[in-house]
């Protein structure tokens, strides 16, 4: 189970909530967006996925980048300290020749199972590293390799074909979701089924929330909504302030997210959007906190926080000299200290005047995480409506691809 709690005024008109709501009541039952129906649909991609013996393979090999990869890692990163058993994961994301290198040398060919994942089927960080590994491990895709390599992409897109010429398992993500959207489509389905986890509690807790926000039975969210939108150009900056290093990956995949989603040019030729930030607590309560309660007042603070971490361990009970004074935490479990320090952060900070909102996991278990998925992806939907935006475009990047296909096609 998981609370959700408001500490900020939200009172909303209802014609701005109103009308929010219906857009993406729309943009469901049109699907003109796809990932709203992903939580029942990719039950058939799950069945599709367990017609292959997995237990050859003991690693996961993943190459993709930003949605084709955040997603997987947040969620492996977040339920592998409460499930021993994963198999492990190594990803190959970004174009940096010394990760790249040590990757490379961690992965048993033998025993891996290769995924590439890209929507469009060209990304260029992907399609250099797919290269490198099928090189460097001289795999056989035609004949000894054919049933260790994947791949995941939109039907028909370059990748695909590739795919089909060298008759290689693909499972497709639906042209109406977006990369950082497809995290529940085949996407992180496929992935995390082979690595071991109950795909299917992640799917459901998806499901059932989706199901009870549009029954209007999370009001919360849409309040949350309406105040960052209301808020917009004050409190330009929202803070994912999550205390469980295990959610350090979450808070990236909410990045991008977040900022992809929202930072936009809206109907009225106005340039829009809210930056996100994440950060871990207790760590970064001594590093960022400073700026937060001191610093300019342009910032909102989610925290989330884990109730039950399901293994601790307790402070000795031991008195050092000349630090007596820490004494009164001898005893107690580290939950206990990372919670209470969540706790009295979220209490400073809005005694300074700082607007919070609070997230607590009662446990961490797929169902809570498969909730936590969709209900970032709900409320981006949401604030994208009501700043009148195109949420699920992203024209910005797009450039970006061009000038750099242009600068390395260009002739030295």
């Amino acid at each position: 189970m998981i609370t959700f709690l408001n500490n900020f005024e939200a009172s909303a008109p209802n014609n701005v909530v109103q009308r929010a709501f219906l857009s993406l009541q729309e943009e469901m039952q049109s699907e003109k967006v796809g990932y709203y129906k992903l939580p029942r649909r990719s039950l058939e991609v799950l069945e599709d996925a367990k017609d292959i013996d997995t237990s050859r393979f003991s690693q996961i090999v993943v190459i993709g980048i930003g949605g084709s990869s955040l997603g997987i890692k947040a969620i492996d990163s977040i339920l592998r300290p409460v499930n021993k058993a994963a198999k492990e994961i190594l990803f190959f994301e970004n174009s940096d020749p010394l990760t790249i290198l040590s990757q490379i040398q961690k992965i048993r060919p033998a025993e891996a199972a290769f995924f590439i994942i890209s929507k469009s089927g060209s990304t260029i960080e992907t399609t250099s590293i797919f290269k490198t590994l099928l090189h460097h491990f001289a795999l056989d895709l035609d004949v000894k390799d054919n049933h260790r390599v994947f791949a995941i992409t939109d039907n028909n897109s370059d990748l695909s074909k590739f795919a089909l010429h060298h008759k290689l398992k693909t499972f497709y993500i639906p042209h109406n979701v977006g990369g950082r959207f497809s995290v529940l489509s085949a996407v992180g389905v496929v992935v995390l089924h082979f690595a071991g986890y109950d795909v299917e509690a992640i799917l459901r807790g998806a499901a059932n929330f989706i199901e009870r926000f549009f029954d209007k039975k999370e009001k919360h969210l849409l309040e949350k909504a309406y105040f960052f939108y209301k808020n917009s150009k004050s409190l330009s900056i929202n803070v994912l302030f999550s205390y469980a290093d295990s959610l350090e990956n979450f808070n990236k995949w909410y990045v991008q997210l977040w900022g992809e989603s929202l930072g936009k040019i809206d109907v009225n030729g106005e340039h829009v959007g809210l930056t996100p930030i994440g950060i871990i607590g207790a760590t970064d309560q001594h590093s960022f906190l400073q700026l937060i309660i001191e610093g300019q007042r342009d910032k909102t603070l989610t925290f989330i926080a884990v109730e039950n971490f399901q293994d601790d361990i307790a402070i000795a009970d031991i008195t050092l000299e000349y630090i007596e004074k820490t004494n009164f935490v001898n005893g107690k479990n580290f939950s206990e200290l990372i919670n209470a320090q969540c706790k009295a952060v979220m209490q400073s900070v809005e005694e300074f005047g700082i607007n919070t909102d609070f997230i607590k996991l009662d446990i961490i278990n797929e169902e809570n995480i498969g909730i936590l998925i969709i209900y970032f992806e709900l409320l981006t939907s949401l604030v994208g409506s009501m700043l009148k935006i195109d949420t699920y475009n992203q024209n910005g990047v797009e450039c970006g691809k061009k000038i750099l296909y242009s600068n390395l096609s260009k002739k030295v």
